[in-house]
């Protein structure tokens, strides 16, 4: 968004195409780190993004779209969506983030949306008095166990790694505190059971144990969403797009900023300042390029 806002500054004719609005910002819990905000949630903090956008009334916005391939076509660039549409232009800016990463496990497709959810901030609320897990190791599952402590009943957290040694340390001894909350280490989770929705869990050590659940949240990291781009850019190997210092992919014409970079540190203030960047890089190509 931020990229938009800067490329109508600049007079381009700027289209943005998107499944949802604010990405991997807007289900933050706290946000305690983005400039000129004490604290806020994200989805506030994403809906703050959406109304600036739209003060600009020459910005075109495509909701409820996710874009499938992008193509080259003499001097232009065809974006096309999985509901059938095709638009046209002379650049692209590629600001497609992550997607959440998948456990692969017996049980986890069909229990989703039934149970088994990778979204803490969007669904923690219709676990209300129940018994759920978190499956993860990093500050994304700290982040929805301690959500899920102002609602739930009671709290697996499981990891298969030890002692939360690479996230927030103040989160982490908060869970630990928390009655609510049990943490196992070392384990995998190898099978997610139910009826018509989630009714347990079973995880492996030296032993196999069963939880009752009705709720398994997943959050073991994401990926760059960077599939419909297969033989068409360059990617590295975590899959993000190759970029330059100036936003410039390996297509001439085609720009990228934010989580689905190989640029480090995916932060939502780093993310806004290299959509900025990138705009500004397109309007440079813009204003050389022959028409």
């Amino acid at each position: 968004m931020s990229a938009a806002i800067y490329s109508t500054r600049k007079k381009i004719k700027t289209l943005i195409i998107s499944k949802d609005m604010g990405g991997q910002a807007a289900l933050s819990s706290d946000v305690e780190n983005y400039l000129g905000f004490h604290m806020i949630t994200g989805a506030e903090l994403a809906q703050k993004f959406e109304t600036h956008l739209r003060d600009f009334e020459d910005i075109e916005l495509v909701r409820g779209e996710e874009v499938s391939a992008i193509k080259k076509k003499s001097k232009k660039f065809i974006v096309q969506t999985l509901g059938g549409k095709a638009y046209e232009g002379k650049t692209v800016l590629i600001t497609s983030g992550k997607v959440p990463r998948k456990l692969g496990i017996p049980g986890e497709e069909k229990y989703r949306g039934r149970g088994v959810t990778y979204c803490a901030t969007c669904d923690a609320p219709l676990f209300s008095g129940k018994d759920v897990a978190v499956i993860g190791g990093g500050n994304a599952a700290l982040d929805a166990a301690w959500q899920l402590t102002k609602i739930a009943k009671s709290i697996q957290l499981v990891t298969n790694g030890e002692h939360f040694k690479k996230a927030d340390q103040v989160l982490f001894g908060k869970i630990r505190e928390s009655k609510k909350v049990t943490i196992y280490y070392h384990v995998t989770t190898s099978r997610i059971d139910g009826d018509a929705f989630v009714q347990s869990m079973e995880i492996k050590n030296a032993k196999t144990e069963k939880f009752h659940v009705q709720g398994v949240f997943i959050e073991i990291g994401s990926i760059p969403a960077t599939q419909y781009l297969n033989n068409f850019i360059k990617l590295n190997q975590w899959q993000e797009i190759v970029i330059n210092e100036r936003n410039e992919t390996s297509v001439k014409g085609v720009y990228a900023a934010g989580d689905v970079t190989s640029v480090p540190e995916k932060q939502v203030i780093v993310a806004a300042g290299e959509g900025a960047k990138a705009a500004l890089m397109e309007f440079d190509y813009l204003a050389k390029r022959k028409a």
